[in-house]
């Protein structure tokens, strides 16, 4: 099957940059479309749908702001990935383009492997993002919904609960579990220890969410380290009890086949996430999957707790990073932060930030 052909969309106003860089890309085997000023460029991705735009910031008639301003208020255009190409290296122009939503820079003079690989990398993402995107409203996610319940009702019916204090370890990795563990309140962060002393998060987990099943599924020591986040309470099945009722009921061993796949898909997605995401879009990322498992409503403004140290732990970068990347947010008027409580004030406004 022939390999579709990629487009790339040009807006640049120096005609010497503008050729180079479409004679390299034609000859990678992009299809390439050039545009000398911004208003014919906006009018080129409309009329063309380009798969990604590189776009000049200072240019006649419209400049990269006003370009990448008008194609995101376009419903065809809001969701190509956009590279700006500048001579202009300042933080704070930087800062602009990024928080307008412009997913990656190229400072002239750039290479000929920076500019491809600056391509690539956003084609990729891209393409991953389309991947893993599921449709939550389908019919088959409600009856996993129902499912679920039940399950829920099964499992607490069969076990035995425990508290636990703040920061009272669960289990430590290299354990071998007798029980399987549900949150009935509270919360848990699940995480791995290297070495050098580092910590990466790899799971937070809310009321009604399994853990520990893993290391009895596959009979295996537990690969990481589970602690609760606030004084919480958990549901506790003991191996054999669980294994019953795996046996006993195919709904519910489908349900943690289910799980298990989706913590591969899971753990697959936050590679992704580290690999191409700025920090910027990992912590926000991270607030908002916070916000849906903790929050106590469903509105644009949500209340969560968390440790500065645990959520470096989870976007994988420095307690110093985090928090100056938290203080932008506020400045931005996106949260608002007391001690180890982050307010977000728009969810939705916090969902729209790239690179």
């Amino acid at each position: 099957m022939k390999k579709p052909v990629i487009t790339v969309l040009i807006i640049e106003d120096n005609d010497d940059i503008r050729g180079s860089t479409a004679e390299i890309l034609e000859l990678t085997g992009y299809d390439v479309h050039v545009a000398e000023n911004g208003r014919k460029g906006v009018e080129l991705a409309i009329t063309h749908l380009p798969d990604i735009i590189l776009c000049d910031i200072m240019m006649p008639e419209l400049d990269g702001y006003g370009v990448l301003y008008l194609l995101s208020k376009n419903e065809q255009t809001a969701g190509i990935p956009f590279i700006f190409i500048t001579a202009k290296t300042e933080r704070g122009d930087m800062r602009k383009g990024m928080e307008m939503g412009a997913d990656d820079y190229l400072t002239k003079p750039f290479d000929d492997m920076e500019l491809l690989n600056a391509i690539e990398t956003r084609l990729s993402k891209k393409e991953a993002a389309k991947k893993y995107s599921g449709n939550s409203q389908s019919f088959e996610f409600l009856m996993d919904e129902a499912r679920a319940s039940k399950l829920l009702t099964k499992f607490s019916e069969n076990s035995r609960q425990r508290t636990y204090k703040k920061k009272q370890s669960v289990y430590s990795e290299g354990d071998y579990l007798s029980h399987v563990f549900m949150i009935k309140s509270g919360g848990v962060r699940t995480f791995k220890t290297y070495q050098d002393g580092r910590e990466i998060a790899t799971g937070m987990l809310g009321p009604g969410e399994f853990f520990g099943y893993e290391s009895i599924l596959l009979n295996k020591s537990c690969s990481d380290n589970a602690e609760v986040l606030e004084d919480t309470a958990l549901h506790l099945l003991t191996r054999e009890d669980f294994n019953s009722l795996l046996f006993k009921n195919p709904g519910i061993s489908k349900k943690f086949i289910e799980l298990l796949s989706g913590n591969v898909r899971e753990k697959q997605d936050q590679l992704l996430k580290l690999a191409y995401n700025s920090v910027r879009k990992r912590v926000a990322d991270a607030l908002i999957s916070l916000a849906a498992k903790f929050s106590e409503n469903e509105s644009d403004i949500a209340t969560i707790k968390i440790s500065r140290y645990d959520l470096a732990a989870m976007v994988g970068t420095a307690n110093e990073t985090v928090s100056r990347t938290l203080s932008d947010f506020k400045d931005e008027k996106l949260i608002e932060k007391e001690a180890s409580v982050i307010i977000i004030l728009s969810i939705d406004k916090l969902s729209k930030i790239k690179q």
